[in-house]
């Protein structure tokens, strides 16, 4: 026995390491076969509810069971997982992830490599959306996070850096999003000491898009009534039914009323790389801040988000503060100043950027917007045989890769039919609530979908109709 925690015999650990590596290439390599989704057995819950270990088992017990887990995922890597706004995975993911597990490294700041690889992907997402070169960003586990990051920038922005000491107080702040938007929006304004009341829920049209004229009535009622409208928080690909607002008509509203512009764009702006969406986010490119996942639409391996900020120096001030035993230097370890903690509340960050630019580096973004044009193609064609079928009725336009329909008019059977076709392994939507309707949600976010799998699911969904309704 030795007094570290590496393994006794290298040779005996890379044989094991092998194993894990060929059991999760197979379960890529066969990522359309089986089950979309399989509950874990009994006996495999029972496992994972031990008490705590007091002797190690050996890392052969550990490889052996963390192999057994490979088909109990959520299903996001099968064609057939419609249920959420999920990214499918990719080889780059399974390269990046075991180099970033063999370095280790804390991507808080200091100079090593690492941070060049965030630098670069930092510099291609401003690229990317036509931000200035000063704008900043960073590398964040996902939407919600960068999300509180920006609302942060634009809170400071709007009552001052000095509210990073003294606190909001009592703020007469307001912000504004769509009665669509994700609800990462109304939790950072909880957690941000703002409350989530003081979102305003704006109303949207028959597009389920933000009405704009709702919105300047509604900033221009608040203003009236003492408030400091401080945020408009554009949607770029709703949750619901994939919709986008107007960004272009929110930008000039925010220009003219000297507001913060935020677009979440969760899924929905890496269609910029897409030529059937990318008219749909003219105006993302004046956004103040930019919200967005890479492990959505972009098939990053989970997870990984992003926050880009147009004033570089306002992100900074939000957030730096370098205390005695994290000063700089130029020179050696501590050099490469500013430092990512400085635009974010995280000092300890793992390695994410390398799936990121692995990903973009192995494919490129012509191929990436290629895979997204595939799928709004595909949400298209689902929702053309939803329409030409007689016990199906199509609930929401399709602005992207969304579709909303439903099955004859009993919500308890809709409910029921997503139940049943999950638990059957077939296919894996989700279910909605559209104007009081219990809906059937697709969302097709997957590289490996095909145009034979949009016919597979009507035909389950009209199958298990037919039998419930008997």
């Amino acid at each position: 026995m030795t007094d570290t925690l590496d393994p006794d015999n290298w040779t005996d650990f890379r044989q094991t390491a092998h194993k894990m590596l060929e059991a999760a290439l197979d379960k890529m390599e066969t990522a359309t076969d089986g089950p979309v989704w399989q509950a874990l057995p009994d006996l495999m819950q029972q496992d994972l509810q031990a008490p705590l270990p007091r002797q190690g088992a050996g890392i052969g017990v550990v490889q052996r069971q963390i192999q057994a887990l490979l088909p109990y995922g959520v299903g996001n890597t099968h064609p057939r997982f419609f249920g959420w706004v999920h990214g499918a995975g990719s080889g780059s993911g399974l390269i990046a992830d075991i180099a970033a597990a063999a370095m280790n490294a804390n991507l808080g700041g200091r100079d090593h490599g690492a941070i060049y690889v965030e630098q670069q992907v930092i510099s291609w997402i401003r690229q990317m959306f036509g931000f200035p070169d000063g704008a900043s960003g960073l590398v964040v586990s996902g939407t919600s996070t960068a999300t509180v990051i920006a609302l942060k920038v634009a809170r400071d922005a709007a009552l001052g850096v000095g509210t990073r000491r003294t606190g909001v107080g009592a703020h007469r702040l307001v912000g504004y999003a769509s009665s669509q938007a994700h609800n990462c929006v109304a939790r950072a304004f909880d957690l941000l000491g703002l409350g989530a009341d003081a979102l305003r829920s704006v109303p949207v049209n028959a597009g389920y898009e933000m009405d704009v004229a709702a919105l300047a009535q509604m900033i221009a009622q608040d203003r009236a009534a003492g408030h400091q409208p401080f945020l408009i928080a554009g949607t770029a690909g709703s949750v619901n039914v994939g919709a986008f607002d107007d960004l272009e008509a929110l930008a000039d509203l925010a220009a003219t009323q000297d507001i913060w512009f935020h677009v979440d764009g969760a899924f929905g702006a890496a269609g910029v790389l897409s030529d059937s969406l990318r008219p749909r986010l003219k105006g993302i490119e004046r956004a103040d801040s930019l919200a967005f996942d890479f492990h959505k639409w972009l098939h990053v391996n989970y997870d990984a988000g992003f926050v880009l900020v147009r004033d570089g120096a306002a992100h900074l001030a939000a957030f730096s503060s370098r205390p005695d035993y994290l000063q700089g230097a130029a020179r050696g370890l501590a050099a490469g100043n500013p430092w990512p903690v400085e635009f974010g509340p995280e000092l300890s960050r793992g390695f994410r950027a390398l799936k990121i630019w692995a990903q973009i580096t192995e494919h490129g973004s012509e191929a990436l917007g290629r895979m997204i044009t595939k799928n709004c193609a595909q949400a298209q064609l689902l929702a053309g045989l939803v329409a030409a079928h007689p016990d199906l009725t199509l609930l929401a336009p399709v602005a992207s890769s969304v579709v909303c329909f439903r099955y004859g008019n009993s919500d308890a059977v809709n409910a029921e039919i997503v139940m049943q076709l999950q638990e059957g392994g077939v296919a894996a939507p989700s279910v909605t609530t559209l104007d009081g309707q219990v809906a059937i949600r697709v969302n097709i976010t997957n590289h490996r979908t095909q145009d034979s799998d949009m016919a597979v699911l009507v035909d389950e969904v009209v199958r298990v109709g037919v039998t419930l309704s008997a």
